[in-house]
């Protein structure tokens, strides 16, 4: 198995740009807000964000060890349908964590962490399906200069 080269140069881009996002920024978000800003005047609302958090590396995690086991297990191309299962589920998640925060003042800025979120996995969903004709090697019909003759 081999993916298609040379990779496009925004694709780079745009796959740093989900490991930083998506992995890094929601890491740093749960240490700050959810185990070292932590008081007790504030100590439920910061529980919500660290459950919220957690939830969302358990099930990050898990979706990184189900690609890694398919890669291995199948070596094809296979492990690119994984995010299928997982994004729509994580992109609700990450709503009903939206939910569960509820409105407080004090967690505006988290709710707002959690919108830009499901915008990028919402963007990265896209994108993944935008390119499973590259990947399995689709031919692709030019129809642009296809005309009909009667």
């Amino acid at each position: 198995m081999s993916l298609p080269e040379p990779l496009p140069r925004w694709f780079k881009i745009w796959f740093g740009t989900v490991q930083v996002l998506g992995g890094l920024l929601p890491l740093v978000v749960m240490l700050l807000w959810g185990v070292w800003w932590r008081s007790d005047t504030y100590g439920t609302l910061r529980d919500r964000t660290l459950t919220v958090l957690v939830s969302y590396y358990l099930m990050l995690g898990l979706q990184i060890l189900f690609e890694s086991l398919t890669l291995r297990q199948y070596k094809s191309v296979v492990w690119v349908m994984v995010p299928y299962l997982y994004l729509p589920y994580r992109i609700w998640q990450l709503y009903q964590g939206l939910i569960f925060i509820g409105s407080e003042s004090q967690l505006m800025w988290v709710r707002y962490f959690l919108i830009l979120q499901i915008i990028v996995w919402t963007v990265n969903y896209v994108l993944d399906v935008s390119q499973l004709p590259r990947l399995f090697r689709w031919a692709v019909q030019d129809n642009s200069e296809a005309v009909v003759v009667r």
